[in-house]
């Protein structure tokens, strides 16, 4: 077991967030679980009262900067010192780009880019008084290939992906280590939403291994990272974890589902 950890995660009440929760928890570690419904976060903290002191639960709105602020120095001197951040919360939804009006846009980029960028500035401000840690953003797929129905969703998470470099680099002087996971499509309540049986026909034909993946396979890459032995010299990197997706070109006929 590697040595004891306080890993915020964002949007960690539900889907890919409390898988990673799981997983912190497994590893021994404590997380503190922040989530904008109040629903998820009351069934999230009944699914684990077992793990006791060890779990802390927060309700978040990440595009509310000043909540963010006030969140994360909170848990840091109550709960601290925090060592890592998973930044998981995000919003999503199919809408062709003619349909996509300005204010949808910028709800995206509240979301799924400012939010990320919030969080991650005030944890590593923590951080890196703390001695250092590891930023792991969640992005997309969306974010590096041109998936349609994506434009506000996929720049978005573009955005992730370009920011978690410069971040990287900014405050790898300061012991702070950024990196960023692309899941490919993943069985989780916001994919069941926004796939329709055509759209999950259509990524299980493109995805080289024929399936969506799990969310405790997103939530193995983001124990890897923010893990400072197995991890330290990893940063600025985002990890596809897609069955291949975004590194397919065409696909032989014989092998498509």
């Amino acid at each position: 077991m590697t040595q004891a950890q306080t890993i915020l995660v964002t949007g960690g009440a539900s889907g890919i967030g409390f898988a990673i929760v799981e997983a912190i928890l497994a590893e021994g570690w404590r997380v503190i679980v922040s989530d904008f419904d109040e629903k998820n976060l009351e069934r999230s903290r009944d699914a684990l009262k077992g793990f006791g002191d060890r779990a802390r639960f927060e309700q978040l709105n990440v595009a509310d900067e000043a909540a963010v602020v006030a969140c994360i120095a909170r848990c840091n001197t109550e709960f601290g010192p925090l060592t890592g951040v998973v930044n998981s919360a995000g919003i999503g939804r199919d809408l062709p780009a003619f349909e996509t009006t300005t204010d949808i846009f910028r709800r995206f980029l509240e979301v799924n880019l400012i939010g990320t960028f919030v969080v991650a500035r005030e944890a590593a401000k923590a951080m890196a008084a703390n001695g250092g840690g590891s930023i792991v953003n969640i992005s997309s797929v969306s974010g590096v290939r041109g998936n349609g129905g994506r434009a506000a969703y996929g720049a978005s998470k573009g955005g992730v992906i370009l920011l978690t470099k410069v971040l990287a680099v900014e405050w790898a002087p300061e012991g702070i280590r950024v990196n960023g996971i692309a899941p490919g499509p993943i069985e989780t309540p916001l994919v069941r939403d926004m796939h329709t049986q055509a759209a999950r026909e259509e990524w299980t034909r493109t995805v080289p291994q024929k399936r969506y993946g799990t969310p405790d396979e997103i939530a193995g890459t983001a124990v890897f990272l923010l893990d400072s032995k197995k991890s330290s010299f990893v940063t600025g990197q985002t990890i596809a974890v897609d069955g291949g997706f975004t590194i397919a070109g065409m696909i032989p006929a014989g092998d498509r589902a």
